[in-house]
């Protein structure tokens, strides 16, 4: 790091950087003499006008990505349009470090649901490791501002920009100004490396991959959970639940589905060969759980008022009054819970997509309650919902009338409708990824095994695919050994959705990952176990699967090949491949 001997001019006084307070620095002028206003080929003009610069002192900070920690941070926002385009504004917002703490580094962070950034939840992980910080709205107004509020110009006109900034480009033209703006700020000279990483998972899982798949050396490394790849399956997914309550012909209440899944949970704990109340091993639970033997077992839950039991996705689950709920188990019941966890299949008995292991939430079979006829239905307001009336209908609504003549083959064109609209920006998929392996880069991908919101086995596949794609001539040892060197994944027993699991509390969430792809990207320390915040200390790096000995004394990574075969898809339902 040069700042030590680096002297700045700010109003008249000459004054040393690393050893001044960053109040010092933190203000309008200053920001406005560092901004990244050299020609980075974005096509860009930034406005200094639109610069404000605001000092954050003790801020407590937490979340599931990152420890506990108290923040320091100077807030640069400023504005910038495209060249060429009219009434065209995007923000973007850096947290700058103090200068003692700055190590060099730069971080992006990204979005969740339809959201390009996380607000400032996320983004103190920079500040945690000594880096600029930043998030962009997008273009899409201000920063709280979701895509899909920006997504049509009118009723079948698609907003275009708006869709490829969200798709990829905002995230590189943040990077790309982040990194400028972090060298300009604390005065790095181009002879020394400003290190650049990335975090966001689901939505913002999808943003880090698609900056890897077309912007090889823009990130140094990078942690994405549960990416939301695939996007058009992925959406229009959501509706599967309904879809096969309906050809079942029962619409169970929550109660029911949650009563089932506390069963499976109990019944494949032990399955890993330590009963701790975390369905490690949810491979072996789907080789061997048999959901008929939850018949007839009782169920209860008291009237609440409205959402998902336990807060889970608001938006999937709207609000309002629901009954008390109390019954046993039925056939019909388990009979969905079967169907679900098993995933769609078309009507020629070909896989069309991948469902939550067993132990998940049934998030996506979850029903609402209809008052008028006293009845549950199925939840259409969702993302699916909105995938297939927003986005491939081109109308200004959000909710899906119904699943009148709604098939799994259905389900399957809407699919392969959306993949091939959206392909080039928000499917995300490109499995060959060599220019970013061949620039260094690292990445470590984290998805929850019980994840409701985005299957587990959507990860597993699109790391086959990257393999086949790259080492396909290799064996399967031989090409994993290949992945290694740049490209690791780590399933965590029990976790959700970007996040520990209030079913499977033991089985916590990683919180220090960025820090372990620092130490990977510059000095070579290899995770071959991953650290975990919880009852469960360390992640096996995939394809290896946890395993106790001894009653849960010891523990292991192993290799199964029956139980790995339980993760492998091909969705052989369409007539392309899907990656």
């Amino acid at each position: 790091m040069v700042l030590a001997s680096t002297v700045l001019a700010l109003g008249g006084v000459l004054t040393t950087i690393e050893a001044a307070p960053l109040a010092e620095f933190c203000t309008v002028d200053y920001a406005k003499s560092v901004l990244p206003v050299q020609d980075l080929g974005l096509g860009i003009t930034v406005d200094p006008a639109s610069v404000s610069a605001a000092l954050t002192t003790d801020r407590s900070v937490s979340s599931a990505w990152f420890k506990t920690a108290v923040v320091e941070y100077c807030n640069v926002t400023f504005a910038y349009s495209h060249n060429g385009l009219a009434n065209d504004i995007v923000h973007v917002s850096y947290l700058v470090p103090p200068p003692d703490k700055f190590a060099n580094r730069y971080v992006s962070t990204g979005g969740g649901g339809l959201a390009i950034n996380s607000g400032g939840s996320l983004s103190p992980t920079g500040i945690i490791v000594g880096a600029v910080s930043g998030v962009t709205d997008g273009g899409f107004g201000v920063f709280n501002t979701v895509y899909d509020k920006v997504f049509l110009l009118s009723p079948g006109n698609v907003n275009w920009q708006a869709t490829y900034m969200f798709g990829y480009q905002a995230h590189h033209e943040l990077a790309t100004l982040g990194k400028q703006l972090t060298r300009n700020f604390f005065n790095v000279s181009n002879d020394d490396k400003i290190y650049s990483y990335y975090q966001g998972c689901s939505e913002g899982g999808r943003e880090g991959w698609s900056q890897i798949q077309r912007f090889a050396g823009q990130f140094d490394g990078l942690v994405t959970g549960a990416p939301a790849f695939r996007f058009s399956h992925l959406q229009t997914n959501h509706l599967s639940g309904g879809v096969i309550e309906k050809a079942i012909g029962y619409y169970p209440p929550p109660c029911e589905l949650q009563k089932i899944v506390n069963l499976t949970i109990a019944a494949c704990d032990g399955l890993d060969g330590k009963v701790d109340g975390v369905v490690a091993r949810s491979d072996l639970c789907k080789l061997t759980f048999d959901y008929n033997s939850t018949i007839g077992e009782e169920y209860y839950c008291p009237a609440y008022n409205g959402g998902f039991p336990g807060g889970l996705r608001i938006r999937q689950f709207p609000s309002g009054p629901i009954p008390e709920q109390k019954g046993t188990v039925t056939a019909e019941g388990a009979a969905v819970a079967a169907a679900f966890t098993e995933g769609l299949i078309d009507s020629k008995g070909k896989r069309i997509y991948v469902n939550p292991q067993p132990g998940s939430q049934l998030a996506d079979a979850t029903n609402q309650y209809n008052a008028e006829t006293n009845s549950w239905v199925p939840t259409l307001s969702g993302f699916g919902g909105q995938w297939i009336t927003k986005f491939l209908r081109l109308e200004e609504k959000d909710v899906l009338d119904d699943l009148e003549g709604v098939t799994p083959d259905t389900l399957r064109d809407w699919m392969e409708q959306g993949m091939h609209k959206y392909y080039d920006s928000l499917q995300t998929t490109w499995p060959d990824i060599e220019p970013f392996k061949a620039a260094g880069g690292k990445v470590i991908l984290v998805h929850g095994e019980a994840d409701s919101a985005i299957p587990a086995a959507s990860s597993v596949h699109y790391y086959d695919a990257v393999r086949k794609a790259m080492f396909g001539d290799l064996s399967y040892e031989d090409g994993v050994v290949a992945m290694d060197e740049f490209y690791r994944l780590y399933i965590v027993p029990g976790g959700s959705h970007c996040g520990s699991n209030r079913d499977q509390p033991a089985g916590g969430w990683p919180t220090t990952t960025l820090q372990t792809v620092i130490e990977w990207a510059e000095k070579g320390v290899v995770p071959d176990m991953l650290e975990n915040d919880g009852d469960i200390k360390s992640l096996c790096k995939w394809p290896l699967r946890p395993l106790w000995s001894d009653n849960g004394a010891n523990f292991d990574c192993v290799y199964d090949e029956r139980s790995a075969a339980a993760w492998d898809y091909t969705f052989d339902s369409f007539k392309v491949p899907v990656y």
